[in-house]
């Protein structure tokens, strides 16, 4: 099964770019297939249109395509920035048109939406590689760090994912290059952690 890896920042440049790249390499090395999406550069609209709200919903070619990419694949990686505590609104509107009801979570018989829904995603893995401009500390102490409640628990939790990783590198904007070259060692650990090399079959044995 193939690994879905969203890329979420403006910049072709940026060290968000550098992640992506990095487990994209590294995933490839191990042996998976990765469908890759930078949704900046692709022009991914994030707008949730009316006409996509209802369940049955006639939708766009390309929201249907990504809805079976993620259904299709076995982990979702994402990168992207720390911004205002959220991710960039390209990230938050892919969450938006393609984690919907049918495709990662369904509301049980008889629940209107005010309860627990049925996560449609079991058995995958989420890991989550974010950039931050301000030290952990202060994150942690001021802010109490929202990204890990939105992915944890609401993005996640409500769709049944089976395994949660997230990294945070920071402080970006002050870091050298060594520091860089260390994270991108880091991020190159977790995927390999979480999406070990694929085993190969056996070679056939001539009659």
């Amino acid at each position: 099964m193939p690994i879905l890896l969203l890329l979420a920042h403006p910049r072709p440049g940026s060290f968000n770019a550098a992640i992506a790249a990095t487990c994209r390499q590294t995933l490839t090395d191990l042996g998976h297939q990765v469908v890759f999406h930078d949704l900046c550069a692709e022009g991914f609209d994030p707008v949730l249109p009316a006409a996509e709200l209802h369940r049955s919903a006639n939708l766009p070619e390309l929201i249907e395509q990504h809805c079976a990419e993620l259904t299709a694949c076995h982990g979702l990686v994402v990168v992207h920035p720390n911004w205002w505590g959220m991710p960039p609104a390209s990230l938050v509107g892919w969450v938006d048109r393609v984690l919907r009801p049918g495709v990662a979570y369904e509301f049980l018989p008889g629940d209107s939406g005010a309860g627990v829904p049925l996560g449609l995603l079991g058995g995958k893995t989420l890991l989550v590689l974010n950039t931050a401009d301000t030290p952990a500390r202060r994150e942690a102490d001021y802010f109490g760090d929202p990204l890990d409640w939105i992915w944890r628990r609401c993005v996640a939790g409500f769709c049944g994912m089976a395994r949660v990783e997230r990294r945070t590198f920071s402080v970006v904007v002050t870091s050298t290059p060594a520091e860089r070259a260390a994270w991108l060692d880091q991020a190159r650990r977790v995927v390999a952690d979480l999406f070990p090399a694929r085993p190969t079959a056996p070679a056939a044995i001539p009659a």
